[in-house]
């Protein structure tokens, strides 16, 4: 799967420039509105599950989208990289907790189904700007914004990304 960073589109700052903040990439973009939807879900659980399946899944959602914009906002590769890693277990951790949901018969199946696609679907695209970043560093054009290019930490976050990447298939 190939990334678009969407360059020279209305980006997040109104304005019809290149792409600036973590709020123009797609990524973020589709799983803001999954969070949105799983959300949703905890408005639809049962009273007693509010403060313990509820709070995990909002924790879960929040997480997902936080460690996009934290990781897009560091300065270096390996920590845009370990951010971004970070985050691919929020989609597959909320597919467990729909298939709770789904267990307990607190949601209709189609409904749940429905979600679990679009939590697979975020997480292709995760792969998908990971990959990306991989390939910027390998172009040599991954220095993002000032600071330090090739540091053993850069090596070691390559490293870690092509093992992750290689394990997570054609998602």
């Amino acid at each position: 799967m190939s990334y678009n960073v969407k360059k020279g589109k209305q980006g997040a700052n109104g304005r019809g420039d290149k792409f600036r903040t973590f709020e123009d990439l797609e990524v973020y973009q589709v799983a803001r509105e999954f969070r949105k939807k799983m959300y949703a879900v905890t408005r639809q659980l049962p009273e007693f599950e509010k403060f313990e399946l509820a709070s995990q899944i909002r924790r879960a959602a929040i997480s997902l989208t936080n460690n996009m914009a934290e990781g897009h906002g560091r300065y270096h590769f390996a920590d845009q990289v370990r951010f971004f890693l970070g985050s691919r277990g929020s989609p597959q951790e909320l597919i467990d907790d729909l298939n709770v949901c789904v267990d307990e018969n607190y949601l209709e199946a189609e409904k749940i189904e429905a979600l679990k696609g679009e939590a697979w679907r975020v997480l292709g695209l995760i792969n998908g700007y990971l990959r990306y970043l991989r390939d910027r560093k390998a172009d040599g054009g991954s220095v993002v914004r000032e600071g330090r290019v090739n540091s053993p930490e850069d090596d070691e976050a390559l490293a870690l990304l092509d093992e992750a990447l290689s394990a997570a298939g054609p998602i």
